[in-house]
């Protein structure tokens, strides 16, 4: 793979993955209304986990007790953050818990320069500065804060230290394995939660839909790539293009769900794309944040 290809793969990626998550928020909003959260998100990554050790149960020889407990220390961030996201989602807009979640990427160098002491520069600043903006631009029209909002926020901090951790502890780590880990954590998570009112079986086809395509596309396939690039990109950089999740959101509500496009998100999306911009201008010139660049034929093996 050449050197322009190792620095385009990852990003074109994980705009893959901002896209299959951006196309979610409907989907999933539409379906709390016809099943509980926590039986939603149980199904979703234990059927996740499993699938993906049918396919490759190999992966199981690259865990040992270390990798195992790295990977459920980050599968509990994730699970956390998905838990008090869903939750607040049924209270709260598809806009805001879009914008409120997307705040990950200015608590993303927050956690990593003040918790884990990573250098974050002036200009990966400013690209989350613009991308914030953006968001806002994407999302609010008239804000206060709610209890579910409040619970979006919190959903926002562990997704924000799930991405800090998955970029310290990912690299020279099997990605398959690692994603693996952490599907069967959220999974066990969600059914801890699940205990008092009992897990319900999806009472339709359409949710059955809806958990088959989150835990094939927006879970495994989508924290495969995550945590892939994340051996090797820097946070605050993956936080940034993530961000276009909510551009994708807004591209599917105006195509599938009859909303307008109207010039907030006109002014929203260029904000994002922006400090998008700005932060593959970053990468290109650091190579990586300075990082290695692993050997992106083998890691997946």
């Amino acid at each position: 793979m050449s050197k322009s290809q190792r620095h385009t793969v990852p990003i074109l990626l994980l705009a893959g993955v901002a896209l299959i998550w951006g196309s979610t928020f409907s989907l999933m909003k539409n379906t709390m209304v016809r099943t509980n959260v926590n039986s939603f998100l149980s199904w979703r990554f234990i059927a996740a986990a499993l699938l993906m050790a049918i396919i490759r149960p190999k992966a199981f020889k690259e865990i040992n007790r270390d990798f195992l407990l790295r990977g459920v220390a980050i599968g509990a961030l994730l699970g956390s953050g998905y838990l008090f996201q869903t939750y607040g989602l049924t209270m709260t807009t598809v806009a805001k818990t879009g914008f409120i979640t997307g705040l990950y990427s200015v608590f993303v160098p927050l956690v990593a320069a003040g918790i884990f002491h990573d250098r974050v520069t002036k200009a990966q600043w400013f690209a989350v500065s613009l991308a914030a903006i953006g968001l806002g631009f994407l999302s609010l029209n008239g804000f206060r804060i709610g209890f579910g909002e409040f619970l979006v926020l919190i959903s926002a901090v562990f997704f924000a230290f799930h991405i800090v951790a998955l970029s310290h502890w990912s690299p020279g780590r099997d990605a398959y394995a690692l994603t693996m880990i952490q599907m069967a954590t959220c999974g066990v998570l969600s059914l801890l939660f699940s205990v008092k009112n009992g897990i319900q079986l999806p009472p339709d086809h359409g949710v059955w839909i809806a958990i088959m395509y989150s835990a094939i596309f927006a879970s495994a396939i989508a924290f495969i790539v995550q945590t892939w690039t994340q051996s090797f990109m820097s946070a605050t950089t993956v936080g940034v293009i993530l961000t276009l999740e909510y551009i994708f959101a807004a591209i599917f509500g105006v195509l599938f769900s009859h909303e307008h496009l109207t010039w907030r998100t006109l002014v929203g999306g260029t904000f994002v794309m922006a400090g998008l911009y700005l932060i593959v201008l970053i990468e290109g010139r650091d190579g990586q944040d300075g990082r290695k660049v692993l050997d992106q034929d083998t890691v997946l093996t």
